[in-house]
C-alpha cells in the first residue's frame, strides 16, 4: 500500500508527486507575483521569505523523492505505451528533476550570496554558501527565472500528456498517480 508495486504507485510516491506539483506551481505563482512588489508593499519582505522557506522544504522533499525512486519498486510501464512514449516520459522526468534541482540551487545561490543563511519559517537555518563568483545573485537570479519558465513549460506538457493518455488513449497512465494498485 505504501510502497510501489509492479502494478502501480504506492501512497508514498503518489503523495510526494502531488505535494511537489502543488508546491512547484505555487512557488512559480508566488515568484511571478513577488518580483513586481515595491518596497512599500506589506508583502515586500514576507513573500520572498515564504518563497525561500517553501523552496528549501521542497529541496528536502525532492532529495527524499530521489532516494525513494532508487529504493522503491518501479511499476511496470503501461503495456499500451509505444516505445517513443516511454523514452519521452523517461527523459521528461529526468529534465523535470534537473530543472527543479537547478532552480533550488540557484535560489540558494541568490539568497546566500551575502553570506547569510536562509531561515526556514524560523524553524531552522539553511547554511549560506557565500559568494562563489562575481555577480552571483544577479546571474543566479537570471538562471532561476528562465529555468522556472522552462519547468512550467515542461509541467504543462507533462500534464497534457497525462490527460491525452486518460481521455484519448483511455489507459491507466493518469489514474496510476491517483489510486494505489496492488
Amino acid at each position: 500500500m505504501f510502497n510501489n508495486s509492479p502494478a502501480g504507485y504506492g501512497l508514498i510516491t503518489i503523495f510526494i508527486h502531488w505535494v511537489s506539483a502543488v508546491i512547484v506551481i505555487g512557488l512559480f505563482a508566488l515568484g511571478f507575483w513577488m518580483v513586481d512588489l515595491t518596497y512599500y508593499s506589506s508583502w515586500y519582505k514576507t513573500a520572498p521569505d515564504i518563497h525561500r522557506s517553501v523552496g528549501i522544504l521542497l529541496l528536502l522533499l525532492t532529495t527524499f523523492r530521489l532516494l525513494w525512486r532508487f529504493i522503491a519498486t518501479k511499476p511496470a510501464p503501461v503495456s499500451t505505451h509505444k516505445q517513443w512514449e516511454q523514452k519521452s516520459a523517461y527523459w521528461a522526468h529526468r529534465v523535470i528533476y534537473l530543472l527543479m534541482l537547478s532552480i533550488m540551487v540557484s535560489g540558494i545561490l541568490i539568497s546566500t550570496a551575502d553570506g547569510r543563511g536562509i531561515w526556514v519559517f524560523d524553524w531552522f537555518q539553511f547554511p549560506a554558501v557565500g559568494e562563489l563568483f562575481d555577480d552571483q545573485a544577479d546571474l543566479a537570479g537570471l538562471f532561476h527565472q528562465y529555468a522556472a519558465y522552462s519547468l512550467m513549460g515542461l509541467v504543462v506538457i507533462h500534464a497534457a500528456g497525462a490527460l491525452k493518455h486518460h481521455f484519448i488513449d483511455k489507459d491507466s497512465t493518469l489514474t496510476r498517480m491517483f489510486r494505489v494498485k496492488r
